[in-house]
């Protein structure tokens, strides 16, 4: 019986270390791809379906994409096999320093950034000529990355890894960092705190008002975001320029009331967006 809680134990904290780390965190990327799946052509979604069954043939048993949501975190699922897949690590972000100045065509050397991998993306889905599996890998990467754009700190960072090196508190939850607090469970009470529920059938109006603009606009908009509102709340009111990696922070309740409206607004148009993305290469 100790034998048998010790390997438990053991095996409990070999899935703690070998664990990939989700941008957005799991149920963020999932909500943008359900949101996007609820609100695309009937077509459209016929075809998304057709290209989940190739799943099988890239063969990363481990890494799932039965449904367009498992697709939302597959390419961050598959980061566990670094020997494969450790090449499209830098596709996630697109580092714009909130302390310079916007600059799309800096820190994207030969496409290798999220902005750039999505209009490949895109013109990889809606090829039809190449095989099956290759459009299916595309899909995953592009619901995956409009997802990252969205968020804020993929794109606005102050030489501070999109604030992981900013030791943070999430109220009185010590451990963490400002990046993660953002991805995973400020992300998570924002979603399932929302009303009406961010995973809907949304009116005309809305896709109007919400779905606008191009892969620039969005990572500018999530830049602004991170220079006038993140990093200045997390900061006291200031730009911290200056950001040492020892320095911590606290995100107390009236941060996270404050930060719940913008993340929902940031899913709701990843996930809108997404959808005009999708119709326009399947549809």
């Amino acid at each position: 019986m100790i034998m048998r809680k010790l390997l438990l134990i053991l095996a409990a904290l070999s899935a703690l270390v070998s664990t990939p780390v989700f941008a957005w965190g799991s149920l963020g990327h999932r909500t943008v791809g359900a949101i996007a799946f609820a609100n695309v052509q009937p077509g459209t979604r016929a075809a998304i379906r057709r290209l989940l069954a190739h799943q099988a043939e890239i063969d990363t048993p481990q890494c799932k994409m039965s449904t367009i949501e498992d697709a939302s975190t597959w390419p961050d699922c598959i980061k566990g096999e670094r020997w494969r897949w450790a090449y499209q690590n830098s596709w996630h972000y697109h580092d714009q320093p909130v302390c310079g100045t916007f600059n799309l065509k800096a820190n994207c050397r030969d496409g290798n950034c999220a902005t750039a991998q999505i209009d490949r993306d895109a013109k990889l889905l809606a090829d039809r000529k190449l095989a099956p599996v290759l459009r299916l890998e595309a899909l995953a990467f592009l619901v995956h990355f409009v997802g990252d754009v969205h968020q804020p700190l993929h794109i606005g960072e102050n030489e501070d890894q999109g604030g992981n090196a900013v030791k943070a508190d999430y109220g009185i939850a010590p451990g963490r960092n400002l990046h993660s607090i953002w991805d995973g469970v400020l992300a998570e009470r924002a979603i399932t705190s929302a009303r009406p529920p961010l995973v809907r059938v949304y009116s005309k109006a809305e896709k109007a008002a919400l779905a606008t603009g191009g892969t620039e606009d969005w990572a500018r908009e999530s830049y602004e975001i991170s220079r006038d509102f993140l990093y200045p709340l997390a900061f006291g009111g200031k730009l911290p320029c200056d950001v040492k990696e020892n320095q911590k922070i606290v995100w107390n309740n009236a941060a996270i009331e404050q930060a719940i409206p913008v993340i929902d607004e940031r899913i709701e148009r990843a996930g809108l967006r997404l959808a005009a993305m999708l119709d326009k290469a399947l549809g």
